[in-house]
């Protein structure tokens, strides 16, 4: 692919760029063609010009933190089968990372304009300048960029009281797969003209179009934020305390679970000071007027006590970011302790939370294969990590625990979405003539299946186009 040539001045085919860019934090890699940094919409629009005139397949990238392989470069198949043939005109990865400007921020009306390649915590302490803040914050948010969190619809700890990022997406621009530059949604915090595209592309992980601008809502900072840590001997105990807190009607900020696996990874990683021998803890942020949260933290404080809980509050800021510092580092403490763990994000109705923790312990003792959970429990949101002593193919286990997720309401995916690794078990929750409605949606707006092709949608024959018969993604 040496020869390959694109419309735009800054990409490569270096083996050095192609093997930095065909990977994410799925584990899963892939080998691109090209390597495309477009600086503008006009650049991007060009890319994809010109993809489709060779039938290379584009497929949109932002930091690479996405876990289910959604900015993988492969042709198609699921990852356990191999890579089908790869279009004639190969794979390009379009990374955003030049085009990373917050172009304005709206003190006034409460929004900012940026740029996909705006990494979330540089956004974040932008906005704090003016007493503002967005509210969807990953784990990853040092790294993971906006376009990356508004094509996976990414969530984070505060989803719980504030929402996803969906819920902050007030109008995009994007390309369509032919080169087509299209804006979507309103820049007011009203608009019900025509259909909401805004909607349809905001989790839509680049299968659809490529997002080159974003307007989002913002918030103003709360006045108050009182942090608690709440630690259990019983991890059932913590996920009654979750339903507990929920049912007094009262919403945190935060209402985080991490068990005792978690635990004692975060410790081994580098000792933070999280209390060795507990089952699981909850991190519990309160926000708004000081009286208020005051009264809720004592609410809470009693709830926790009830069951069995110790309860400290954070004394000042500094503790409060050691807390999250810890909270935030579970994941890459269980990759360095097991380098081949298996991570799914699922979801279950918050009234189920302390029964499908406790499905989680028998799950793991019926199958031998450790199980290390944490995650969003406040809105029934969990990380479920298998932790096997080598690696195996797990696929008889996801099924199992999808099985019982879906059994008690829940859903297979909350914020990771199913790029590669969900892919094959999309259809224990979407029935066959939803999915064939999404595979036309797609079909319209990609109808050579040159746009993030393989991710989402099991291998079929898509619906014919004008002209014949095509393949999809």
């Amino acid at each position: 692919m040496s020869e390959l040539k694109l419309d735009i001045e800054r990409y490569s085919t270096e083996p050095a760029d192609l093997l930095a860019y065909g990977f994410d934090a799925s584990g899963l890699s892939g080998t691109p063609a090209a390597v495309a940094w477009p600086e503008t919409a006009e650049e991007v629009a060009a890319v994809m010009r010109g993809a489709g005139r060779i039938r290379a397949a584009v497929i949109p990238r932002g930091a690479g933190t996405g876990m289910t392989g959604g900015s993988v470069p492969f042709a198609g198949a699921e990852p356990a089968r191999g890579a089908l043939a790869a279009p004639p005109g190969g794979l390009i990865v379009l990374s955003f990372e030049r085009m990373n400007r917050i172009l304005e921020v709206d003190d006034v009306n409460l929004t900012v304009l940026v740029e996909p390649g705006v990494v979330n915590g540089s956004l974040q302490r932008e906005l704090a300048g003016y007493g503002l803040f967005y509210p969807p914050d990953p784990a990853s948010l040092e790294f993971c960029t906006i376009g990356g969190n508004v094509a996976e619809n990414a969530g984070g700890p505060r989803a719980l009281k504030y929402g996803v990022t969906r819920d902050y997406v007030l109008w995009l621009e994007a390309v369509l797969a032919g080169g087509e530059l299209i804006t979507t949604g309103v820049q007011t915090p009203k608009g019900v003209v025509g259909y909401d595209l805004t909607r349809l592309l905001v989790g839509s992980e680049g299968t659809l179009a490529a997002i080159t601008k974003i307007r989002l809502k913002v918030l103003p900072l709360p006045e108050e934020i009182i942090t608690l840590m709440a630690v259990f001997g019983d991890v059932g105990a913590a996920g009654e305390a979750v339903s507990r807190i929920i049912a007094s009607r009262i919403i945190p900020r935060t209402l985080e679970i991490v068990d005792g696996h978690c635990i004692l990874a975060v410790e081994k990683r580098g000792p933070v000071g999280l209390p060795s021998g507990a089952e699981a803890l909850l991190l519990i942020e309160l926000d708004g007027h000081p009286e208020a949260i005051k009264a809720q933290a004592g609410r809470v404080i009693d709830i926790c006590g009830r069951l069995g809980a110790k309860v400290t509050m954070a004394e000042d800021e500094d503790a409060r970011e050691a807390l999250w510092r810890a909270r935030r580092g579970v994941s890459p403490a269980l990759y360095q302790l097991c380098p081949h763990k298996v991570s799914e994000d699922i979801v279950v109705p918050r009234g189920n939370i302390a029964r499908m923790l406790t499905e989680l312990k028998a799950l793991a003792l019926r199958t031998s294969v450790p199980i290390a959970t944490f995650g969003h429990a406040g809105d029934g949101n969990l990380h479920v990590n298998f932790l096997p002593e080598e690696k195996k193919d797990l696929t008889p286990v996801l099924r199992e625990l999808f099985r019982k997720v879906l059994d008690l309401g829940g859903t297979l995916s909350g914020e990771h979405g199913v790029g590669l690794t969900k892919k094959p078990f999309i259809e224990m929750e979407i029935g066959p003539a939803e999915l064939d409605l999404m595979r036309r949606i797609k079909g319209v707006f990609d109808p050579d299946g040159l746009l993030n092709p393989g991710k989402i949608f099991p291998e079929k024959t898509f619906p014919e186009k004008q002209g014949g018969p095509f393949k999809g993604p």
